[in-house]
């Protein structure tokens, strides 16, 4: 990497309690440089990422409270104890406010979940049992160590280019007697403002857990072995664990429509329900077969070690080498039988893919953005922005919701977007559309209407995505079959003072106005009637299915999208175009400030959300959860998306809030 190690009394963090020989802490700003994100969850924020002129993967916790920081330099001191060939290596970080960074060796996409389940790979058993002794050595390492993951699933397992894995993502790890002290307080909130859940021993995955975590009792090293049998299991199945699909975007429909948690939970450990097992009949030896059974037993005492577990999978090995069916590179049969070469994928970016069109489209005759639809006579009213946003994944095993926030579209001051994507059926559409957007809204020249520039976005952008699409999959950079992403969206673009808000599907904004929830949008679901009659009139069918009216094959809720390519034209992306005009008339959302003259200065605000909010929060929730929050529209957005994964929410959660008149300095403080 070439980083140099600064000397030891340098080479600490802010605090003094981490400091390493050979890995920098302390790294001077213009070292380093953070790119695209690579992923996102509610704790923290990958970034493709230079060091020192080197590509790394940067991961940027979220660090909300005392409680968070003290996390992050926990993790810290952890991963500087470590140096494992088939573990994530740290190497390097910055320890020091404002930016609180670890650097990781970089790996090109696909993590071991994208490749099974978006790319369809269907490793040998020969390289599953290689891939199953890698992991089991780095688990040994650490448990040697006292360490416990904690988080064993396929999607923090990393491949490089010869297959071979690399354990990451210690976000939850923990040493061994730390757990144990912890469980002394088990199951307590740690009583944080924003009313989160944070529970201090169920964590994980709850498809990945072991029955004792289940049942509430603390994690020990049996318990990654429980996981690293799931693990393993899927990798032979190409199955979501208590699924029977291969494709990942669709299994938390599945586990929705068979299983509450509750349910899931319940029958794990007391009814000891196990993913489906692989099936000899695929080739897989019963030697292989038993060992993951007893690994997953549901007595921790009886799981085996991982000292076990590797003698166990070498002499599985040795024999498939005898049995001469160990081919010299990366092989599997073909369905007439011949044995062929894996063809990967290679890994497309599609937040890349959506710049690099908006660049091509560029060079057409289209001018500077100068709003000119909208009336320059001086305003009565002049609203005053303060914005902020927050995203989790929350129960999902990938986050599919994308945003933007953009302060300035064109050169003028007083023109803003915001816009929220949520993605289905993979995170592509979503991906591609939080770029493509806002660059077609800076492109409209002179005479656009506001509605007419939003209207227009989404449809280039929805043509766009689908041309690319297709290019893709015929230039073989796509390989999976049948594949049809596509995602809802909603734009808001305020333009000196009027507020206009584009829809399509079932994201939602509300403005709060007379201290009541304003729509501005409208659900384009299949249930209304007016949505079915026009997706029928197209010539799709809609179907009563579970529990609702569902369009196509492909059973969506939603009636209007980006993407979706196999449910056009029926699926539009033509947007709903909401316009109204902000006035001083509108009343306070959280109660009346007194201003310097003694008359009450009346505000209002806007929350866009994306479904995960709404499914279980209603419109007067959210005006009186904000009310009761401090006045910061990123700690606002914090609250709803924690109240909402609370109340059960079981999709990924964005929310952007944004205040339209200045906000008290006693507002902002507790």
């Amino acid at each position: 990497m070439g980083l140099e190690v600064p000397p030891g009394e340098t080479n600490r963090c802010v605090r003094g309690c981490c400091r390493s020989a050979t890995i920098p802490l302390h790294l001077p700003p213009a070292s380093f440089s953070l790119l695209s994100p690579i992923a996102r969850g509610s704790e923290s924020t990958v970034y493709e990422a230079r060091l020192g002129g080197e590509r790394v993967a940067a991961k940027k916790p979220v660090l909300s409270t005392s409680e968070d920081l003290d996390k992050f330099h926990y993790q810290l001191q952890l991963l500087c104890e470590l140096d494992h060939p088939r573990l994530g290596k740290l190497i390097a970080a910055h320890a020091h406010p404002p930016n609180y960074l670890m650097f990781f060796d970089f790996f090109e996409p696909p993590n071991l979940a994208d490749k099974i389940h978006v790319e369809e790979w269907s490793p040998s058993v020969q390289q599953v049992v290689a891939i199953a002794i890698d992991l089991a050595k780095a688990l040994q390492y650490l448990h040697i160590l006292g360490v416990v993951h904690r988080d064993i699933k396929p999607a923090n397992i990393l491949i490089d280019k010869d297959l071979h894995p690399h354990l990451a993502d210690f976000g939850l790890a923990m040493f061994q007697k730390d757990i144990k002290r912890v469980s002394v307080e088990n199951w307590k909130s740690s009583g944080k403002p924003t009313g989160g859940f944070h529970k201090k021993n169920m964590v994980g995955t709850l498809i990945y857990m072991a029955p004792e975590i289940l049942r509430k009792d603390i994690h020990t090293e049996k318990s990654d072995v429980y996981s690293f049998a799931i693990s393993i299991n899927e990798l032979l199945t190409g199955v979501v664990p208590y699924t029977d699909l291969r494709a990942e975007a669709q299994a938390h429909t599945v586990l929705e429509m068979t299983y509450t948690e509750q349910q899931l939970t319940a029958a794990v450990v007391s009814q000891g329900l196990r993913p489906a097992l692989a099936l000899p009949k695929s080739g897989v030896p019963l030697t292989l077969l038993s060992l993951i059974q007893r690994c997953w037993d549901p007595d921790p005492e009886k799981r085996p070690s991982f000292e076990n577990i590797i003698d166990e999978l070498n002499i599985i090995q040795n024999h498939l080498v005898s049995s001469a069916c160990l081919p010299s590179s990366p092989v599997s049969k073909s369905q007439n039988g011949n044995i062929e070469a894996h063809r990967y994928q290679e890994a497309l970016n599609w937040f890349n893919q959506g710049e690099l069109f908006i660049k091509r489209s560029e060079k057409s005759d289209l001018t500077e953005n100068v709003w000119s639809g909208c009336s320059n006579e001086p305003l009565e009213y002049h609203p005053t922005l303060s914005w902020g946003s927050f995203a989790t994944c929350g129960r999902r095993e990938t986050m599919e919701d994308t945003h933007f926030m953009l302060p300035h579209v064109s050169e003028e001051n007083d023109v803003f977007a915001f816009g929220i994507f949520d993605g289905h059926r993979g995170s592509a559409a979503a991906e591609f559309s939080v770029r493509a957007v806002p660059g077609y809204l800076r492109q409209f020249g002179p005479g656009t209407s506001p509605i007419d520039a939003l209207a227009e976005a989404f449809v280039r952008t929805d043509i766009a995505f689908r041309e690319e699409l297709i290019l893709h999959q015929k230039s073989k950079r796509i390989i999976r079959k049948d594949w049809h992403p596509g995602c809802t969206a909603v734009t808001a673009l305020v333009v000196r003072n009027k507020l206009f808000v584009a829809n399509a599907g079932d994201c939602r904004a509300i403005l709060s106005r007379a201290g009541k929830p304003f729509p501005m949008t409208k659900d384009h679901v299949a249930s209304c009637p007016k949505e079915r009659e026009r997706v029928i009139k197209a010539g799709t069918e809609v179907k009563w299915q579970m529990d609702t009216w569902r369009v196509g094959a492909a059973a969506l809720q939603v009636t209007r999208s980006i993407g979706d390519d196999d449910l056009k034209p029926a699926v539009t992306a033509q947007p709903e175009v909401i316009e109204t005009a902000l006035s001083d008339d509108d009343e306070f959302l959280f109660h009346e400030q007194i201003s310097k003259s003694g008359q009450c200065v009346h505000q209002f605000s806007q929350v866009m959300a994306s479904d995960g909010l709404w499914d279980v929060v209603s419109n007067e929730d959210v005006l009186s959860i904000i009310k009761d929050t401090v006045k910061e529209p990123g700690m606002c957005s914090k609250r709803l998306a924690t109240e909402a994964a609370e109340r059960g929410s079981k999709d990924n959660i964005t929310v952007i809030v944004v205040f339209l008149r200045p906000v008290s300095t006693a507002e902002r403080i507790y």
